[in-house]
């Protein structure tokens, strides 16, 4: 016995691995690990930018929204990518459309 023994464990020689049909269950797991990661994740990611989108476009003067950062206000002007939202009498705040994260149904603020 070596003293590297102790060390270093010997290496051996591994056998030849069994001919077969390998190669498809090699390319089946990737393949279906994207499948079940678009279903899971890409898919309903875009029909969420595809429904917030379709809410900026519907928004009109006088709606009830509420921001990202959490304020809450009615929609005073709208410009091509600028919304001002009046949060109470005479302050107004411009913020992005993006930015816009929920329309209220009517009279929400008031009854707050």
């Amino acid at each position: 016995m070596n003293l590297l023994d102790f060390v270093i464990s010997p290496a051996y020689a591994q056998s030849a691995p069994a001919a077969g049909g390998g190669m498809g269950m090699q390319l089946l797991f990737p393949i279906a690990l994207i499948a079940i990661m678009y279903f899971l994740m890409i898919r309903p990611q875009m029909k969420r930018q595809k429904e917030h989108r379709a809410m900026l476009e519907k928004l009109a003067k006088g709606d009830e929204v509420i921001t990202n950062g959490g304020l809450a206000g009615t929609i005073a002007e709208i410009g091509e990518s600028f919304i001002t939202v009046q949060v109470a009498d005479n302050v107004q705040v411009r913020v992005q459309k993006g930015a816009i994260a929920n329309v209220l149904p009517k009279g929400t603020l008031k009854s707050a």
